[in-house]
């Protein structure tokens, strides 16, 4: 799913340390289901009765999907509750619910959220789980290492779908202009001038979405945290992230791109009136651009992201979700079957990319047959075989911090006044950086030197 970035804060619960975070606790070992945890080494055993589970989600149509599962396991009975996406509200109830000690049994949690509720212990291990953990292997291999959160043994929710990044195109206009398709950074650039000269834009530089410019440092091989298991590392300011940002921050400076506020009218418009001419994406962004440019349909392909020379072929990740266990579940066992049931099984990949377009975090589910067939919009192309190729590089080693939409306000605030002439994205960055550790040492998480 779409993580927006501009988001209500989520508001942590209590200061804690990172003792929380290091696997093996006692906590985390506890009795599975019927009583606590299925942390490494603890039980992860069925209730031996019928149980009833909750289970929140945004997820557009969700019930249908959870009505199939409720009519094939009468032992076994989800019931759904639905609300604002995570920053629009839910993430604030779900830790409001947590500190009362009445959250659901299961909830949807995006990737860049994951340490958030870790960090305030909120989350079930599922690592004693035999059927979660035989289940690694049918998941892209990054995605897993998202759910670890780099602690052995661990696994704290069960990946659902992913956002790998591409660019979107308008090859009439390429063609028209005489305008080769960009493979390369540099050569986007090259474009950038010639487009501009056809009196467009190559894209439009969102200031707001700052999960877009996660995903550029993802594919450069940036992290912005690294956590050894005793305290959080903040690298915002990075090699990596430093080099993404001049190189956007030279288009500002040459009036190369635009700078829209995204998903606005004015935003579409500019797609829908070819002043804009790229969009570089996620794998959702294909119903984005048709149902916010419908006058361009049949204009639009789809080609991987441009590259970093000499550092190989990678592509960048921007959004995608889980679904997690909350502490305190007296039926770890039947919410893991449930939570692996809805994201490996065909039978519920197949509903939600139909109900919400959701691209499965699977190997076997990104081979759906409605996956595999080419996308009139998009001018017959098969367009998500570019993705699931796109997916399959994205770096397994980029890791979320636990203040995210801390740092993505922050992040925000410092890219808008760049683009108005008040400092860079650079600056942006470094004024983040230290806001971020601030803001991390004002809740007790231990900071790295």
């Amino acid at each position: 799913m779409r993580t927006t970035t501009r988001a209500v804060s989520v508001a942590l619960l209590a200061t804690m340390t990172l003792a929380a975070c290091s696997g093996g606790s006692d906590d985390d070992g506890a009795a599975g289901a019927g009583g606590g945890g299925g942390g490494e080494g603890g039980a992860c055993e069925p209730a031996g009765e019928d149980v009833t589970l909750t289970y929140t989600s945004w997820i557009p149509g969700i019930e249908d999907v959870v009505a199939v599962w409720n009519e094939q396991n009468p032992d076994i009975q989800v019931e759904v509750q639905t609300g604002p996406n995570g920053n629009g509200g839910t993430y604030q109830n779900f830790f409001n619910q947590l500190e009362a000690g009445n959250p659901p049994d299961l909830g949807q949690i995006e990737f860049d959220a994951l340490p958030n509720f870790r960090v305030q212990d909120g989350l079930e291990n599922l690592g004693g789980c035999e059927d979660v953990l035989a289940a690694e292997d049918q998941f892209v291999d990054w995605t897993w290492t998202q759910v670890t959160l780099g602690e052995e043994g661990s696994v704290y929710a069960i990946p659902q779908d992913t956002g790998p990044m591409a660019m979107f195109y308008r090859e009439d206009l390429f063609t028209q202009a005489g305008i080769e398709v960009p493979t390369t950074w540099e050569e986007y650039a090259a474009a950038a001038e010639q487009v501009r000269e056809s009196g467009g834009y190559i894209t439009n530089f969102s200031t707001g979405d700052i999960n877009q410019f996660a995903g550029f440092v993802w594919q450069a091989g940036g992290s912005w945290f690294q956590n050894d298991g005793e305290a959080w590392t903040v690298e915002l300011t990075n090699e990596d992230s430093t080099k993404v940002a001049d190189y956007w921050q030279d288009l500002i400076d040459r009036d190369l791109v635009s700078s829209l506020p995204g998903w606005t009218t004015e935003w579409d418009n500019a797609y829908n009136t070819g002043q804009a001419w790229t969009w570089i994406s996620a794998v959702w962004g294909a119903n984005s651009i048709m149902t916010g440019a419908p006058d361009t349909a049949g204009a639009w392909r789809v080609a991987p992201m441009p590259q970093w020379e000499g550092e190989g072929e990678t592509a960048g990740n921007w959004g995608g979700s889980t679904t997690a266990v909350f502490k305190g579940s007296e039926n770890v066992y039947e919410a893991a079957k449930f939570a692996l049931w809805l994201n490996t099984s065909e039978e519920a990949l197949t509903l939600l990319n139909e109900a919400a377009n959701l691209y499965p975090a699977t190997t076997e589910g990104q081979q759906l047959p409605a996956l595999q067939e080419g996308v009139e919009f998009y001018g017959g192309q098969e367009i998500y075989q570019v993705f699931t190729e796109a997916g399959a590089t994205v770096p397994g080693d980029f890791t979320w911090g636990p203040t995210m939409t801390q740092v993505y306000n922050d992040v925000s605030d410092g890219f808008s006044g760049a683009v108005s002439g008040s400092g860079t994205l650079a600056d942006a960055l470094a004024d983040a950086q230290e806001s971020t550790v601030a803001a991390l040492e004002a809740q007790a998480i231990p900071v790295a030197e």
